[in-house]
This record gives C-alpha cells, structure tokens and sequence, in this order.
C-alpha cells in the first residue's frame, strides 16, 4: 500500500504536465503580487485575494507530494532548495497581524524565486553562481586592496581641491566606486586636470584595473563554473542512461535465452517431423 503510495506520488511530481502546472501557477503567483501594487477595484482585489489562497495551498499541496514521494524522507532535507521551498511555504502559512502583514507580504514576493527551483536549467545557473562565489572573494579582497591604495593617494592628493569628494578613506573609496561605475565619472576627472594635469593617468589606470581586469577575472570564474557544472550534469544524465542499461541488460539476456530456446523446441520439432516422414 505505502510503495504503491510512493510510486504514484513520484509519478505525479515527476510528470511534465504536472511541472509544467507549477511553473505556471508561479508565474500567476508573480503577476498577483505585481497587481496588488496597484489600485484596483474592490472585486478584482477580493479575486486576488481569493487566488493568492489557492496558489497557497497548491503549494502546500506540491510540497507534500515533493515529500512523500521521497521513498527515504530525509533524502528530502540534504537538498538546500527543498528547505527553501519548505521555508516559504510553511512561512505563507504563519497567521500575522499588525507589523507581521509586512513580513507576510516579503514572504509572498519570495515565493516568486520558486521558479529558480522549478527549472533545471535556473538551479544550474543558480549553483554555479553560489559555487564560483568562493573564488570571487579572493577576487574582491584584491579588487578592496587596489581601491584601498587609489583612495588613500587620492585622498592625500586631491583633497584640498575638493573634500567632498576626497576629504577622507572612505568618502575617497565612494567616490571611486562612482567612477568604476562610470557615474559622471569625468566630471571629477576634469575637476583634478584643472590643477593636477597629469592626474588623468590615475582615473584611467583604476579603470582599467577595475572596470577592465578584474571584471573580467569575475565573468572568467562564472563561465568556468558553469561549464564544470554542464559538464557534471551531462555526466549525470549518461550515468542515469547507463544504469538504466545495466538494469535491463539481465532482463534482455533473459529474453535472448528465452528466444534461443524456444528456437531450439521448434527445431527439434521440427526434426522429428521430418524422421516420421522419412520413416514412413
């Protein structure tokens, strides 16, 4: 009864049609949270409201039949995006009021990132970019490093010429971090040229470090994570592909056997037919 149980429930959480249901009752649960920004009228508020309480329990519904068809449930938990699932859902459910209608209202933008786990492809993207995280931050401690240095001599250099701009460490490194974005950027280069004529070199050396080189270093980590992490998902696929064979190869030898067999009686049949006839 309980394995029968498991199987459809596997069957139905699997199924295309089903996943396909679910991904678009997400994109629904989107546009809903989209609408309730606007003013509406009273019936198609009341609407809303109804549908965001079906979207709710039919995600309650998935997240049960996610479980269940788990045939160990705490193979259910090693996944980090079925606790993410989880944690929305079950934070949906909590009854608020007053300050709570706020943290209910985030809840219900957030489930909107359940597409990111209903889509294969999203949750590749999406472990990538948390993999290649780790190799970025020595990235980042370099790019502090090379910001650090540019804001103290700008700050030593350029602060009598403008301090709002360079009167400290910190205001110097915002003020880089302006010009790494391009933000009216030489606007404040001009502004040093009129006293320090040279100081060109240093706006176009940061850039390039900055903008140039380790943008770039960031875009490579990304890209090499993601080809490791295709490459892991195309193994997977033919690892499944090659179980599968494995698992039915016994069953075809069986058939092939079986097939020679009955070969054999229909030969054998066959030969004492011909012995009758010719004795005959």
């Amino acid at each position: 009864m309980i394995s029968s149980l498991h199987v459809r429930l596997t069957a139905i959480n699997q199924h295309r049609y089903f996943q396909a249901f679910t991904v678009a009752i997400i994109i629904i649960a989107a546009l809903s949270i989209g609408a309730n920004t606007f003013v509406l009228p009273e019936g198609v508020s009341l609407a809303i409201h109804w549908l965001d309480q079906f979207i709710l329990w039919f995600f309650l519904f998935e997240i049960v039949i996610k479980f269940f068809s788990y045939q160990n449930k705490l193979d259910f938990f090693k996944s980090g995006w079925n606790w993410f699932d989880a944690a929305i859902v079950i934070g949906s459910l909590i009854p608020t009021a007053g300050q709570g209608v706020l943290i209910a209202r985030l809840l219900r933008v957030f489930r909107v990132l359940r597409l990111v786990s209903a889509v294969p492809q999203l949750k590749l993207l999406i472990n990538a970019l948390f993999k290649s995280i780790p190799k970025m931050g020595y990235i980042a401690v370099l790019m502090f490093i090379i910001f650090y240095i540019y804001a103290v001599i700008g700050s030593l250099v350029f602060s009598d010429i403008n301090s709002v701009l360079w009167g400290d460490v910190s205001i110097s490194m915002l003020t880089l971090f302006r010009i790494a974005t391009f933000e009216d950027w030489t606007d404040v280069m001009y502004e040093t040229m009129a006293v320090y004529s040279t100081s060109w070199l240093y706006y176009l050396t940061f850039i390039f470090l900055t903008a140039f080189v380790f943008l770039n270093m960031m875009i490579g980590v990304v890209i090499e994570t993601m080809t490791a992490e295709h490459a892991l998902a195309e193994q997977g696929e033919e690892d499944d592909v090659t179980v599968a064979a494995q698992k039915s190869e016994p069953r075809q030898i069986l058939a092939t056997h079986q097939q020679i067999e009955h070969l054999q009686n229909e030969l054998s049949e066959i030969k004492a037919l011909l012995q009758q006839k010719s004795s005959s």
